[in-house]
């Protein structure tokens, strides 16, 4: 079917700190392309992305004809991420009885202390649930009041004493009764209880206190959007990635769960391409503007956690396991007590780096890039973008050539190799770096200077796939729409189990309903959690008994998972056919090693399957630039997807 009558399109965005990404995913056909992130009105960027994308579609600008063509559109955001990285969000109060929720017990090392003082401070209050139930409604109105005054906007109530649940339904009520949510000024409070039944109450608490932090700004924008995207006459309510790699409605999505959504999408997309390169260990990088997402796919497997990490703290939900670094390509890099560092905060999009002329006046990595000459300022951001070479010469001459008694030259090659080296640092903290592992650079920053970070990193073949620099956002098209129940078990004997399960299908079967689904179409899912000893093992049941028996003592959750499969993007490129020289467009003069050197410019979409060339080198396609070093050789397939391999490994 054509592309531009096809009625079955899925437009997957991916929105991040400094560009949002959008993938119209036609059949065999993919449009891709980027928007400026507008942080006061997120809705705003998705939006111009979307009319964007309909005149690469149509020719002409046609939002209402590519919505009514569109199935589902599936969004997903670092704006999560990013919020904790940056410490930018609500300030949060705790109420909280029991020694597991209180915040001594929550500050386990430095970490949690740093974590729990941007998040909660001092704002905390501790009940005693012994007196008479009238003098527990007083304390805690008290202690509500206390918090407020002390300018806490949401309340996470986190218990842990026996019947805990059962004990915050009953302080729920009475504080409904004192504060009523529907007058102006009601302090929202979330209650551990209604997120997870988790029974490890520091980091069920931990959970609610993350969730609260990342729910305001989502919901807001979310619901503003979806309501947007119905007057725009979409089919469909829109669906949120989540970080477990599945979509759901808006309504049926928690706040934590949109946590490294983003970074999932890349995921999923690198699991395919690991399948399609029968790559056995591919360590994945996405960098955007704010941050570099640090993942593993290993065997085909997306490393996932039972208890996924939060800036490095466990919480009740499984999560993928990819690390958020705080350096990316609008990372402020500044000079401190002589020597330079770089991020964890960034310029974002607004007012964004120097050269993008927007009023920014911090140095960045892109700014350093154009000095270098690495970027050209015709063509980046295929060209929709006229970046400044002098302001961005202006701020890095004054904030790091001249604290540190360099030239500017000098001090933009100084930022790169502070950069690259903060890079490959994570990279080697979160991986074990093998002979066969494989460095897959996405994102709009990660193939700049990849050469560089993977010969850091001690890394020797490299992967960029055709669609980097919207990679995140085309991996989302390898997502269904899913919803998992879990329920705490007292036993796996047959009727506790038969019970649960009939339980947990109801849920699934009305959230299913809700997204437009009947459980025929659905695959099922149940998993038997069996937690002993310190180890976790998952038992796949799918309807029946465990084959093996349940350690005694074990903690036991059953986990009800419904999918309905939706059509995913594909992959078809091969490497190591015949091949033949690469076609040069020219030349462009750039800084490299401290030296000006002219290397051929490659243009990646005007490439033919096969075409090779060796370093120094640079490749360039609409929304990414990449510096080929000397001492390395790139491959371009069918598929548009590039192998670099360095030339002494690649001949041993």
């Amino acid at each position: 079917m054509n592309a531009t009558t096809s009625s079955d399109k899925l437009i997957n965005i991916d929105n991040g700190g400094t560009l949002t990404d959008i993938c119209v995913i036609d059949g065999a056909q993919v449009y891709r392309t980027k928007t400026i992130t507008t942080p006061h009105d997120l809705s705003k960027c998705l939006f111009d992305g979307l009319r964007k994308v309909s005149r690469l579609i149509y020719g002409d600008e046609d939002l209402t004809k590519l919505l009514r063509t569109t199935r589902y559109i599936r969004y997903s955001t670092t704006q999560g991420t990013n919020a904790l990285v940056e410490r930018k969000g609500p300030r949060l109060g705790l109420i909280y009885a029991g020694d597991a929720c209180d915040p001594q017990a929550l500050q386990v090392d430095e970490n949690a202390r740093g974590l729990f003082s941007a998040l909660v401070g001092t704002r905390s209050q501790k009940l005693s649930l012994d007196g008479p139930r009238e003098e527990l409604t007083q304390a805690a109105v008290r202690a509500v009041n206390v918090l407020a005054s002390q300018g806490a906007n949401r309340i996470v109530v986190a218990f842990a004493v026996p019947a805990r649940e059962a004990r915050e339904i009953e302080l729920k009520r009475a504080l409904l009764r004192a504060f009523p949510p529907h007058l102006l000024g009601a302090l929202p409070m979330l209650y551990s209880h209604e997120l997870c039944d988790d029974p490890n109450d520091a980091r069920r608490t931990w959970t609610c206190l993350f969730n609260a932090f990342l729910h305001p700004s989502m919901e807001r924008f979310l619901y503003t959007t979806e309501h947007k995207l119905r007057a725009s006459k979409a089919r469909n309510p829109l669906l949120i990635f989540r970080n477990d790699g599945y979509s759901a409605r808006v309504a049926k999505t928690v706040a934590i769960k949109t946590y490294s959504s983003g970074p999932r999408g890349g995921m999923e997309g690198a699991k395919a391409l690991a399948a399609q390169y029968a790559f056995k260990h591919l360590l994945t990088m996405d960098i955007g503007g704010t941050t570099t997402d640090i993942g593993m796919v290993e065997n085909l497997d997306v490393s996932e956690l039972r208890y996924g990490m939060v800036e490095g703290i466990a919480t009740s939900f499984p999560l993928c396991n990819v690390v958020s670094a705080g350096v990316g390509g609008s990372s402020i890099i500044r000079v401190k007590d002589g020597r330079i560092v770089v991020g964890p905060d960034s310029v974002g999009s607004a007012p964004g780096p120097a050269c993008f002329g927007l009023g920014g006046r911090q140095a960045t990595m892109t700014d350093a890039f154009l000095l270098q000459r690495l970027l050209d300022p015709k063509s980046y951001f295929g060209g929709d973008m006229n970046i400044d070479t002098e302001r961005a010469c202006a701020v890095i001459h004054e904030q790091v050539a001249t604290p540190l008694g360099l030239s500017d030259l000098d001090a933009a090659d100084a930022m790169e190799k502070a950069w690259v080296d903060t890079v490959a640092e994570g990279l080697k903290r979160h991986a074990s770096i093998r002979p066969d592992t494989t460095l897959a650079a996405f994102g709009g920053a990660g193939p700049f200077v990849v050469c560089k970070i993977a010969e850091a990193a001690g890394i020797n073949q490299v992967i960029i796939p055709g669609l980097a620099a919207v990679f995140s956002a085309f991996g989302i098209g390898f997502s269904d729409i899913g919803h998992e129940f879990t329920m705490r078990l007292e036993s796996a004997e047959p009727p506790v189990l038969q019970s649960a399960r009939d339980s947990l299908r109801d849920r699934a079967e009305r959230a299913m309903v809700a997204e437009g689904a009947d459980m025929d179409e659905c695959r099922v899912e149940e998993v038997l959690n069996v937690e002993a000893n310190g180890e976790i093992r998952l038992i796949p049941l799918n309807g029946k008994e465990p084959s093996n028996a349940v350690p005694a003592g074990a903690r036991l959750s059953l986990a009800f998972k419904a999918v309905r499969p939706l059509q995913h993007a594909t992959l078809n490129g091969k490497f190591g056919g015949a091949g033949h020289a690469a076609q040069s467009s020219g030349t462009r003069s750039l800084r490299m090693a401290g030296r000006d050197v002219d290397a051929p410019l490659y243009q990646a979409e005007k490439q033919s399957a096969g075409a090779s060339a060796a370093g120094p080198a640079v490749l360039e396609e609409a929304f990414f630039t990449c510096r080929v070093e000397a001492g390395w050789e790139f491959e371009i397939n069918g598929a548009g997807d590039i192998r670099l391999q360095r030339q002494a490994s690649r001949r041993a």
